[in-house]
């Protein structure tokens, strides 16, 4: 039953190593964004998926731990995986795709809405690659409006 990796399974590998990243997010509408930092180290299981588990801070302070997982699905032609941290209960299910390029994963999720306690709303977070120690993640909402809001970006660069 052993899967050898694919070219998509060999994009994600892409992301390990320990990295560092400086994160400016819009916590509220109509307030400053917010900066804060930390480090992320990124491991690969069996080639096929990666685990990322950062370490940073939280925005108005205070420490947080994520962890993310990303693998592909040959059978779904997609990107899989979860998002988890400290600061919430909710698990996040990531479902995406590569662009033609190579260079931009896009991650579709939903999630608890920031502007409507209690409600759900559709997310997606992309990762582009800028280069082999470089890449950058956002984060969008979809608004009421039906247009996508911008609210986080997050550089990360390479330590090892």
């Amino acid at each position: 039953m052993k899967t050898e990796p694919q070219k998509e399974h060999q994009w994600l590998q892409k992301l390990v190593g320990v990295w560092t990243f400086e994160v400016e997010a819009t916590m509220e509408p109509g307030k400053p964004p917010e900066h804060f930092k930390g480090t992320e180290s990124v491991r690969s299981i069996g080639g096929l998926w990666i685990v990322a588990e950062g370490q940073g801070e939280m925005p108005g302070g205070g420490a947080a731990t994520t962890i993310m997982t990303l693998g592909y699905d040959p059978q779904e032609k997609r990107y899989l995986g979860t998002w988890v941290g400290s600061m919430m209960t909710h698990l996040w299910l990531y479902d995406g795709a590569l662009d033609a390029a190579g260079k931009v994963l896009t991650l579709d999720t939903e999630g608890p809405n920031m502007a409507a306690e209690g409600k759900m709303a559709k997310f997606k977070d992309v990762i582009e690659l800028k280069s082999d120690d470089h890449r950058v993640l956002t984060s969008h909402m979809l608004g009421d409006d039906g247009k996508w809001h911008h609210f986080m970006a997050a550089n990360y660069r390479r330590q090892k």
